[in-house]
């Protein structure tokens, strides 16, 4: 009896753990994620499976449009707890690198548009998250990379796969097998990132981006996510005949009939995502 009722406490410690590493909240179609493991935000399993369940909440909740992901502190992620990597073996790695890439997937895959907020540290595993996202807003002093060969890993969370999409083969050579590390201005002209702008601005701009996103109808962006995905997967011609057909898609919806309304009327559209 005792040891079923310590095992019970063991697990409301670590339910309450992942509630308290991270930060949520939403207002007006925007949700806020803070990844909240300070100083430097490391990505833990139970960081992970809390970040996991939350996106995974975020999925099911029509009301959200667009989510904003950062790390609270002075970094946005460094990504994956070495201290736990040291005592993993095969399958706890192989645990890890699966939890990870769910989550990238859900947020790729997701119909919402992911706003990563970066500020300081985005190495590793916080790298891969922020690639993830579709949009990454970033401050003069944001620093990005993928160390893990310097330490004889290579990275678990899709990096290999997004980055060379994102930079081209020669950029993304360069940068995961060395490992160094690049400031926002390199980040920007290689085109990791959107924007740039200051620790005292921030919090500005990207709730501006996201302001802009969500007044968007959202089945619009929807299909224009999947849409720019797939021009990376597919031929030109069949990304073409796919973007027909989405296209003419929306002419049956009810968000369609009010934008072209709205437009007409000189008015803001009410968008039902219908």
């Amino acid at each position: 009896m005792e040891e079923k009722l310590e095992k019970a406490s063991t697990l409301m410690e670590e339910n309450e753990m992942e509630e308290r590493s991270i930060i949520y909240s939403e207002k007006d179609g925007i949700a806020t994620i803070k990844l909240n493991n300070p100083p430097l935000n490391i990505l833990n399993l139970r960081m992970l499976n809390a970040l996991y369940k939350t996106i995974s909440n975020i999925e099911k909740n029509d009301e959200i449009r667009v989510v904003i992901i950062e790390g609270l502190e002075k970094a946005f992620s460094v990504g994956a707890d070495l201290k736990e990597f040291s005592k993993a073996d095969v399958r706890k790695a192989k645990k890890i690198s699966e939890i990870g890439h769910k989550i990238m997937n859900l947020i790729e895959e997701s119909g919402k548009i992911y706003i990563a907020k970066v500020k300081g540290y985005a190495l590793g595993g916080g790298f891969e998250l922020a690639l993830a996202c579709d949009i990454i807003i970033a401050s003069n002093n944001a620093t990005f990379g993928s160390p893990e060969p310097t330490l004889g890993l290579i990275p678990g969370w899709g990096a290999t796969q997004r980055l060379p999409r994102i930079i081209g083969l020669k950029k993304a050579n360069e940068i995961l097998l060395t490992g160094r590390r690049i400031n926002a201005e390199e980040a920007l002209k290689l085109g990791i990132i959107n924007t740039i702008t200051t620790d005292e601005t921030l919090d500005e701009e990207t709730i501006r981006m996201a302001e802009s996103l969500v007044k968007n109808a959202p089945l619009a962006l929807k299909e224009i996510k999947k849409l720019i995905k797939l021009a990376f997967e597919t031929p030109l011609k069949m990304g073409c005949q796919i973007e027909i057909e989405k296209f003419s898609n929306l002419f049956a919806t009810e968000d369609l009939k009010e934008g072209i309304k709205a437009f007409l009327e000189k008015r803001k559209p009410q968008y039902k995502g219908r």
